[in-house]
């Protein structure tokens, strides 16, 4: 037979073609055959290794199995984040032969029980649990409930080279031994191993265990997670079974979840169409919109649409205090979150700094007569302008320069839109925060100040709310409004808030702590289709198999992975047309 190897050639193309034609021709008088081009060059047999080409393959075997199981318990070594050859050999067999054998079995255990009593020994506790099985499978057999196989199960581990083959024989051996499945190496039998576990039913080791229909219906690797619920609202096809996702996320550890895609991906998609249904349900839902994309949304579904300009009749006082019974230090944790905020607005501040802000934060407070006395929170409450008023009266050179850094908000091109008292409330079902008229810098600033008067709205009448925010890179990138997202979800539970974070830059939003813990602490997690660049960091975040990557990679939009709890299955979003109608 001859071979020919095109792959280790670097010629120019001219040579190549020329031995292409060279094949076709010989081809054509017959002299080489398809198999003769297919077939590798070279298969070296080893005692416990297989070597065809450049690949090395092992073969493993197994021969003991773990007396309970359940449904899909083979699921760890499916999903094993490396290739694997998998072979299942089932053969029937009739039941009169097997329960003749079980009947001598059955007769031996009996003789060996009895014996061991009237010798007064104890009795060998494995012998009578196997005589217990024994006589349940003889009756299930002998009522026609069970029928009896002899199964073959069979694992080829291809590599690169012998080290990672090595290594993977042990990582597969380990994750077998946590299923309590004993498996051994095809010894000096690596090429019937091999051959046994290629697609084409060869089963050439012939290495058989007795097992049952029960036993062998939980051997199927075919289950798949089920996320439909008899409440909650529709969020997709499981692509797996296609049956539907019927979810209520606030039945779950908390109502947080986190959304993961590239730019159009479907992910505004599939949150205005989880906006559309919870609204259906009577849960309130609050937007924090940098690109103004829910306005139409809002408009349509009657909602209240609020846009923040240097222009607009909205306005927030982030110095706002809300009187509630449940915390004594309402003033020095405002005062604290507004430290956060002036590092969001200043940049980062000197030790020094941060004393002095504290103190004229205090300062600025006091001057409107407000203290830790609950009862003062009903006087007028400060602005902007007073701290800065309060810092420029400090004369000293670093008041100086802070008050500096605030007077772009004062008097500069920021002025008006954080400078004045609060003049709305949230009271509609569906309320969207327009920021996308806003400078860019000033956008984290907005959604800073936005989600503190959410979180004083929330703790004041608390009901299933759901906060969404949009481009949460925005926040994530800067340490201190990072933070305060991440303790908003944290705390959110407490309130029956569900925070929705939403970003499309993936890889950076990963590689933060504080993105890491808002996605620990969202019990929802959906990814939908990725970029090459961001999957890898996805995948090992996740955990993510091989397969599920390139699923992330292939996927086309409104699909993607759907996780809830410890369960994730493959979705593909579906809409009705009026739904497509009200969102489009």
């Amino acid at each position: 037979m001859a071979f020919f190897n095109l792959t280790s050639k670097k010629d120019s193309s001219t040579n190549k073609s020329q031995i292409i034609n060279h094949l076709v021709s010989n081809i054509a008088r017959g002299m080489v055959s398809v198999k003769d081009i297919i077939a590798p060059s070279f298969v070296e047999v080893d005692f416990n290794h297989l070597r065809i080409d450049d690949k090395y393959y092992r073969t493993l075997y197994v021969v003991g199995y773990p007396r309970y199981v359940s449904p899909n318990w083979l699921y760890s070594l499916i999903t094993f984040d490396h290739p694997l050859y998998i072979s299942m050999f089932i053969y029937p067999t009739e039941a009169k032969v097997v329960l003749e054998d079980l009947k001598k079995k059955i007769a031996e255990m009996e003789a060996t029980i009895e014996n061991e009593i009237r010798a007064g020994k104890v009795v060998d506790p494995t012998i009578q649990v196997t005589l217990d099985d024994a006589l349940a499978l003889q009756s299930e057999l002998a009522k026609g409930a069970e029928r009896f196989f002899q199964f073959g199960f069979y694992i080829t581990i291809p590599a690169d080279n012998l080290e990672e083959l090595n290594r993977l024989t042990k990582e597969i051996d380990a994750v077998l031994s946590s299923l309590l499945i004993i498996a051994r190496q095809a010894t000096l039998e690596m090429e019937e191993g091999f051959k046994s576990t290629l697609p084409i039913f060869y089963d050439k080791l012939g290495v058989w265990r007795n097992m049952d229909t029960t036993s062998l219906a939980t051997t199927f690797p075919f289950a798949t997670a089920s996320l439909t619920r008899n409440e909650g609202i529709l969020y997709g096809i499981n692509e797996h079974d296609g049956s539907l996702i019927i979810f209520d996320r606030f039945t779950l550890e908390n109502a947080n979840s986190v959304i993961l895609g590239k730019s159009g991906g479907g992910k505004s998609f599939l949150v205005k169409l989880e906006t559309l249904r919870l609204l259906m349900m009577g849960v309130e839902v609050i937007i924090i919109d940098p690109e103004n994309e829910y306005e139409k949304l809002a408009r349509s579904m009657g909602g209240e649409f609020i846009v923040f300009s240097p222009s607009s009749q909205y306005k927030i006082n982030p110095f706002d205090i809300e009187k509630t019974n449940d915390n004594p230090d309402e003033l020095s944790n405002k005062i604290l979150d507004l430290h956060s905020l002036m590092r969001v607005i200043m940049g980062e501040l000197t030790p020094s700094q941060d004393a002095l802000l504290d103190k004229a934060l205090v300062a600025t407070y006091k001057a409107k007569g407000i203290t830790q006395d609950p009862e003062t929170f009903a006087n007028e409450m400060p602005l902007l302008e007073d701290l800065y008023k309060i810092l420029i009266g400090m004369e000293t050179p670093e008041s100086k320069e802070l008050s500096d850094r605030l007077e772009k908000f004062i008097a500069g091109s920021a002025a008006g839109i954080f400078n004045h008292h609060s003049n709305f409330d949230i009271k509609n079902q569906l309320t969207v925060f327009g920021i996308r008229d806003l400078e860019e810098n000033l956008r984290p600033v907005a959604m800073y100040i936005i989600l503190d008067y959410i979180w004083n709205k929330i703790r004041r009448d608390q009901k299933k709310r759901i906060l969404v925010v949009d481009e949460a890179w925005y926040l994530i990138k800067q340490k201190d409004s990072g933070t305060y997202l991440y303790s908003f979800a944290k705390r959110a539970r407490k309130y029956k808030l569900g925070l929705t974070t939403i970003t499309q830059d993936v890889e950076d939003f990963l590689s933060t702590d504080e993105g890491k813990a808002i996605l620990t602490n969202s019990s929802l997690q959906i990814i939908l289709k990725q970029s090459t660049a961001a999957v890898e960091k996805i995948a090992e975040v996740f955990f993510l198999t091989s397969g599920e990557k390139h699923f992330l990679l292939q996927c086309g939009v409104g699909e993607g992975l759907f996780f809830a709890g410890h369960s994730h299955v493959g979705f593909q979003v579906i809409a009705s047309d009026e739904e497509r109608g009200l969102i489009e």
